[in-house]
């Protein structure tokens, strides 16, 4: 039972150090993307098995997530009008993730995720222009009801599965499918991952696998780190940041995957 494991996360030091990688994580989630690829390894670094690292980061996703919409909002950034069209499949694609997650074996699942997070760093390399629209305006799933519907599905039930480099994911299809620009593409990113993180979440705790000091801890700083992601989002350079997740990605994922 995840209520029953003691382990180096409920430590004072480690809840410390999981503040500060959910900083780091928050920004680069409301910015752009990849910052749960940089929890999830550190929860698996520090001692939690697959299953629950993957339930645990949960928390910390809503809770960013739900700071930056409001505060995207505040400054005019979210297109309220295209919510209901992308947030929809993107929950269904959730629910159907978190369900086929929570019943995956600890034992296959590890491997699962650090492949899955190794993929979505090397396209941010292989493809970068995919998160830069060309200047098209932006489309409704209703534009491309078949295109978009399904991207937007896969993205949702990627996120359910992992979390780990969603907002990537997300971003691809908003920007890339929708032709948003990024920072409204990254605003509507969070809403859907706000939408399909509480559904997850609920299926996560259902299967009793969030470790709840850590998942606290973690959503602490991603908050902290949300407020400063929305001030930058307009201005930060979108091709540094994905040079620093890749390589931070591509580090921590190697160590965690030397203990599975």
């Amino acid at each position: 039972m995840a209520a029953d494991l003691l382990l180096d996360v409920t430590t004072p030091l480690g809840g410390v150090l999981l503040v500060v990688v959910g900083v780091f994580a928050g920004f680069l989630n409301t910015v752009g993307g990849g910052g749960s690829m940089l929890t999830l390894p550190v929860l698996m670094l520090l001692g939690l098995p697959a299953d629950l690292a993957n339930g645990t980061v949960r928390p910390s996703v809503i809770g960013h997530a739900g700071l930056g919409i409001f505060l995207f909002h505040r400054e005019g950034k979210l297109e309220i009008g295209h919510i209901g069209p992308i947030v929809a499949p993107t929950m269904i694609g959730g629910l159907l993730g978190a369900l086929a997650a929570s019943q995956a074996p600890p034992r296959i699942l590890g491997p699962i995720l650090i492949v899955a997070m190794l993929t979505v760093a090397a396209l941010m390399v292989i493809r970068p222009n995919a998160l830069a629209p060309k200047g098209e305006p932006p489309l409704s799933p209703r534009d491309r009801p078949i295109a978009g519907f399904l991207a937007l599905l896969a993205a949702g039930f990627y996120g359910g599965f992992v979390q780990a480099g969603v907002g990537l994911v997300l971003l691809l299809v908003i920007a890339g499918v929708l032709r948003h620009d990024l920072v409204r593409a990254s605003a509507l990113k969070l809403v859907c991952a706000l939408m399909f993180g509480v559904v997850a979440l609920g299926v996560y705790i259902w299967a009793d696998q969030v470790v709840w000091l850590p998942a606290l801890a973690l959503a602490l700083g991603t908050m902290i780190g949300a407020a400063f992601g929305v001030r930058f989002a307009v201005r930060v350079r979108q091709d540094v940041l994905r040079w620093v997740v890749f390589v931070c990605v591509v580090a921590i994922s190697i160590g965690a995957l030397l203990r599975l």
